[in-house]
């Protein structure tokens, strides 16, 4: 148990290093390289490149790599992001963008693989529910990750808060465009008058951010066991290799499974919420009514409570079961959705634009612990193939949401989120339907986890 726990509190913690840096850095673009929309447009090739990347990179580098080794490589590539933004250009910039998505799916898919193969050997050991020890892994696992949230925002804000700032009062008819109905004009650059932070500013903030990348490799490199998922494995086995395009066919062969059909809405979501909260919602609510230098902190609010939920689901998810979970999820983002689309925000209800993330992020936290598990659960013979779908449709979603952004006002944004949601939601519930349907008498997946553990040992 000691050795297992060390093992995931390496990942997290080497996962919560490496997005402090790219999540402060994301957030950053936008503003940071504003030149011809460049920051934007590094932002939408990394996704499009993390969909090629889902397609075939991860059966074949966790194949040739392991798990641990395919995680430290795949941060190598976070890494050139952040060298690429000390001398941001179309040369620099886009050309690391594709690096970094090339190296984002190996990246989720062998850690999500490596969660689910330690917490099905230690639940096979200690006689315990493999279900039950993945979904305590994960939320671990996210407790961790989702602070990078905090760490990221703190670290952009204290060192770009040495540079004064002079903030103009939104007057009236500003406000009026801010939130669902607003006026697709630029007026959130009425809230502010400043001028951007220096250069050394800059600098010394992609050198903390550079650093926390290589400290996040160097963790994984010298801490991290690699699982020896393969030690049952005969020998014709272990050696056989596969041709390029049957893996990377993998990923597309994998939906011939109806049950990864059903999950597609679903894992699209992911993206779709993620992705208005973060672009949609800190610039036509927080930044046009309040400011941008409110940004940081309200997605703080975000990152706290979704980093503590997320221990916490995944803790009672053995007590309540994962429909119940998935239920308040829908129920917590409709209701956020449906009171964005009323709401008119005003600098006097400071206290509202604090909630709204909070409540995102309690949601938020159920659905990137409880699918990440439904996933390793339900696909256990077929790990890497379904991780890697899990981050091509995620990506998808990302993909869309940001392509359609600048076009939509923001109440047509809030329809389509809504519209994904329910569409999610009852194909989640068919799938749950089907999985009672095919084990009857017996709990969800269970009898695949016990039968599957053994098989799932030698997957790698």
């Amino acid at each position: 148990m000691e050795r297992n726990l060390k093992n995931v509190l390496v990942i997290s913690f080497g996962f919560l290093l490496l997005f402090t840096a790219y999540g402060g850095l994301q957030s950053l673009q936008s503003s940071l390289h504003s030149e011809e929309g460049l920051g934007v447009a590094s932002l939408s090739v990394i996704y499009a490149a993390l969909i090629l990347s889902s397609m075939f990179l991860p059966p074949i580098l966790i194949k040739k790599l392991g798990c641990k080794w395919t995680i430290a490589g795949s941060m190598c590539c976070y890494i050139a992001y952040s060298l690429g933004n000390f001398y941001a250009s179309w040369y620099t910039l886009i050309p690391t963008s594709i690096i970094l998505g090339l190296g984002g799916a190996p990246l989720w898919s062998a850690k999500c693989t490596y969660l689910t193969i330690a917490g099905n050997l230690y639940a096979q050991k200690a006689g315990k529910i493999g279900r039950d020890v993945i979904n305590q892994y994960f939320g671990l696992f996210f407790l961790i990750f989702q602070s990078s949230g905090v760490w990221g925002n703190l670290i952009s804000s204290l060192i770009f808060g040495q540079t004064t700032t002079t903030v103009a009062e939104v007057s009236e008819e500003d406000l009026m465009c801010c939130g669902a109905y607003d006026c697709m004009t630029n007026a959130t650059t009425n809230t502010t008058a400043s001028s951007g932070p220096s250069k050394t500013l800059i600098y010394i903030l992609l050198g903390v951010y550079t650093g926390s990348g290589v400290i996040a490799v160097l963790l994984i490199a010298l801490f991290l066991d690699q699982i020896k998922a393969n030690q049952a494995e005969s020998e014709t086995e272990k050696m056989q290799t596969q041709s390029f395009w049957s893996t990377f066919l993998a990923t597309f062969q994998h939906l011939k499974d109806k049950r990864q059909c059903l999950l597609i809405p679903l894992t699209m979501y992911s993206g779709f919420e993620q992705a208005f909260l973060a672009g949609d919602y800190t610039k036509s609510y927080v930044t046009c009514a309040l400011g941008i230098h409110f940004v940081g902190y309200v997605m703080i609010s975000f990152s706290a409570a979704n980093s503590f939920c997320s221990l916490l689901f995944g803790k009672i998810s053995q007590f309540t079961g994962r429909k119940a979970l998935f239920a308040l999820a829908a129920v917590t983002n409709l209701a956020c959705l449906i009171a964005l689309l009323l709401w008119k925000p005003h600098p006097n209800q400071l206290a509202v634009f604090f909630i709204f993330p909070a409540l995102w992020g309690i949601a938020d936290a159920i659905w990137q612990t409880q699918t990440n598990a439904l996933y390793g659960v339900l696909f256990e013979k077929h790990k890497e193939a379904a991780f890697a779908n899990y981050r091509l449709w995620e990506s998808l979603g990302f993909v869309i949401a940001f392509g359609y952004s600048t076009f939509l006002h923001v109440y047509v944004k809030l329809y389509i989120v809504m519209a994904v949601l329910v569409v999610a939601i009852v194909m989640y519930g068919a799938l749950e339907y089907l999985e009672a349907k095919d084990l009857p008498g017996t709990p969800t997946t269970v009898k695949e986890e016990i039968t599957g553990s053994v098989v799932q040992q030698t997957r790698l």
